[in-house]
């Protein structure tokens, strides 16, 4: 199947429902346009979406999956700075190629493992299926391939380790079971817009920062909403389950509703807290919120898509995207930094240019390293 993808369950070739726009535009890609496309794409990513990774335990939950091989030190990037005494975060690992028992197994299995998105605009994204006829009358359909700026990092990453940017599995995962994913065994690394804390320092192992990103506020133009502020008094905000904005909202709401009546249970009505970002989108289009809180870098894809919503206010918050690894892998994370120093000096630069430059302008090279 194209780009080696498969669903977390394992099986190859699922279509996976973004509508997504086609290759048409100058930079290769034409956007869909008005509420209606949008909202459809937005409503099949999230059935995808809901069922990718069913079975992964919550964060936190026991995980299934095999432990860590002979000689694997665990914690290594925990135990250097626990949440209450972390103030460095984005440092990670000094650089290596050296072969350790992580990137071992990766190259006797052939094929590096990476979790993805398939729903955000320009990052990870799915394109449309191709539809022919053959000369018998049957119809062939072929799925779309995965692309995105995270997609050609995380395809950098495998030509590193096994030689070529092919021999790499793409399992697409909701943004609440990022972490899950990592602990239960599912995949190998995590390449979907997360961002470093020092919180996700205590779960899983980041590499160096590839990206600097901020929180910001969306809503319709003709909303009476400002940005994060007083103005989201009373209104219906949205945000992903085991986001950095969910936790900004807890920490000030400016007054807006944010929780869902039975959040995290069996009950959850999954309307104000979603598993998918791209999800709250859905929900915005469809009045059944007011505003969105996420990531200025996905926003702007968002934006770029439908030009009924847009960017409010300023970004509120400074955040960096990591690499994830599992907590342990740390042979793999100094691989994965090592690729980043070599990423630094020219294919990031082409990647920005190709996926985000036209909607997240002004961005000069990815965030210096640091390193413990």
């Amino acid at each position: 199947m194209p780009d080696g993808v498969e669903t977390a369950s394992g099986t190859a070739g699922v279509p996976g429902g973004t509508t997504t726009p086609s290759a048409a535009s100058p930079r290769g890609v034409a956007r869909l346009r008005g509420w209606g496309g949008v909202a459809a794409m937005a409503v099949a990513c999230a059935l995808t979406a809901s069922l990718a990774l069913f079975a992964l335990p919550r964060t936190g939950e026991p995980a299934a999956g095999p432990g860590a091989g002979p000689g694997v030190g665990r914690g290594v990037q925990v135990k250097a700075e626990s949440a209450e005494t972390c103030e460095n975060p984005e440092a990670s690992l000094t650089p290596s190629s050296a072969d350790g028992p992580s990137v071992t197994r990766i190259k006797n299995r052939g094929k590096l493992i990476v979790g993805v998105d398939q729903s955000s605009y320009n990052w990870g994204f799915r394109t449309p299926p191709t539809v022919t006829r053959q000369a018998d009358g049957s119809v062939k359909e072929v799925p779309g391939e995965l692309r995105g700026f995270d997609i050609d990092l995380a395809k950098a990453i495998a030509k590193s380790i096994l030689g070529s940017e092919d021999a790499v599995i793409f399992r697409t995962i909701p943004t609440n079971q990022r972490i899950a994913a990592l602990e239960s065994g599912k995949v190998d690394l995590v390449v979907r817009t997360m961002t470093i804390n020092c919180k996700r320092i205590q779960q899983v192992a980041f590499s160096t920062a590839y990206f600097q990103a901020g929180q910001q506020v969306l809503a319709p133009k003709s909303s009476t909403v400002t940005g994060y502020d007083s103005s989201l008094s009373g209104k219906r905000v949205c945000t992903a389950e085991g986001s950095t904005a969910y936790e900004a909202l807890e920490e000030k709401s400016f007054g807006a509703v944010f929780e869902d009546v039975g959040d995290g249970t069996k009950d959850d009505p999954d309307l104000l807290t979603v598993p998918n970002q791209l999800d709250c989108l859905a929900r915005l289009q469809m009045g059944e919120v007011d505003a969105v809180v996420t990531d200025n870098a996905l926003a702007a894809g968002q934006a770029a898509q439908d030009p009924a919503v847009e960017l409010k206010g300023r970004p509120f918050t400074t955040e960096y995207y990591g690499v994830a690894a599992k907590l342990g892998d740390d042979d793999l994370v100094r691989r994965v930094n090592q690729v980043l120093v070599e990423y630094r000096q020219g294919p990031w630069q082409k990647a920005y240019q190709k996926w985000l430059a036209a909607d997240l302008p002004g961005i000069s090279g990815p965030p210096a390293p640091k390193y413990k």
